[in-house]
């Protein structure tokens, strides 16, 4: 009987896989909290293999927001695209409803902002939504007024979403109201 062997993953490969692991698991317990022995066990590497492709844990974790702000981007990019000449704005707002159904995505731009006390991460976070807040503009044409309040929705958003406020996260429209002051007053 003969064995196949078993094909090696590239060292791009292994990088991907860390991520994805790194990326769960710093959702959860952010930059400080995060056990490295943890994320290498469950990307199938050794611990030091682990810091011969990031160097350091802070390095994985930067690795990380890029991925959060990357995946940004594409969502925006998409629904962009996908509006034509519609609102553009409002596919976008509608596109990151759907994102915050990714809950290790949501964390993770939360532990993002939650871990700005170290320099690197607060230059990395604000170049991240400087860049993202760029792109909007850009993509949608819409005036300093509209992008902030999109921008301002989505923050309620994403803090609606973490807490699994349904009044709010499950209708954006509600909240979209509440920042203009329109609403009626129920809850």
């Amino acid at each position: 009987m003969t064995t196949t062997p078993k094909r090696r993953m590239s060292a791009e490969a292994r990088r991907e896989a860390v991520l994805e692991v790194a990326v769960a698991e710093f959702a959860l317990t952010g930059l400080h909290g995060t056990s490295t022995e943890k994320i290498a066990a469950g990307a199938g590497i050794s611990h030091p293999y682990l810091f011969r492709l990031f160097g350091t844990k802070k390095e994985l974790f930067l690795a990380c927001m890029t991925v959060c702000h990357e995946r940004l981007h594409e969502t925006f990019e998409r629904a962009a695209a996908t509006a034509g000449d519609g609102d553009r704005l409002e596919a976008m707002g509608h596109a990151y409803v759907e994102l915050l159904g990714d809950r290790e995505m949501l964390l993770l731009q939360l532990q993002m902002y939650a871990a700005c006390a170290d320099p690197e991460v607060r230059e990395a976070s604000r170049n991240g939504y400087a860049e993202l807040w760029q792109l909007v503009e850009r993509l949608s044409g819409a005036p300093e007024d509209e992008v902030r309040a999109f921008f301002a929705t989505g923050m309620l958003l994403n803090m609606a979403a973490a807490m699994d406020l349904p009044q709010i996260a499950g209708d954006p429209g509600w909240a979209l109201a509440h920042l203009r002051g329109q609403a009626d007053g129920t809850c």
